[in-house]
């Protein structure tokens, strides 16, 4: 194996161990329990609603569940409002 094959083979195992990885636990609590202070009509302020959001992208982004994707969509809609029908 050349030096160059080495290094970068090094890199990309590095960029692996330090990449921010898969969603939390605490991003799917996040974005849940935010989503259910809204539905239940608790007083949320714009910034909560803004990490709920941003927790609900998060977990989105690194689940490949179907299922879990929708509850967690759902959520999101209920945080940030449904988009508008066609």
């Amino acid at each position: 194996m050349s030096a160059r094959s080495l290094i970068l083979l090094t890199v990309f195992g590095l960029l692996l161990a330090f990449n921010a990885g898969p969603a939390l636990a605490q991003d799917i609590e996040a974005c849940f329990a935010t989503a259910d202070r809204v539905a239940d009509g608790e007083p949320v302020t714009a910034e909560d609603k803004r990490a709920g959001h941003e927790a609900c992208q998060r977990a989105l982004a690194a689940t490949s569940s179907v299922v879990q994707k929708s509850q967690i969509q759902d959520a999101d809609f209920d945080i940030v409002g449904r988009p508008p029908k066609n």
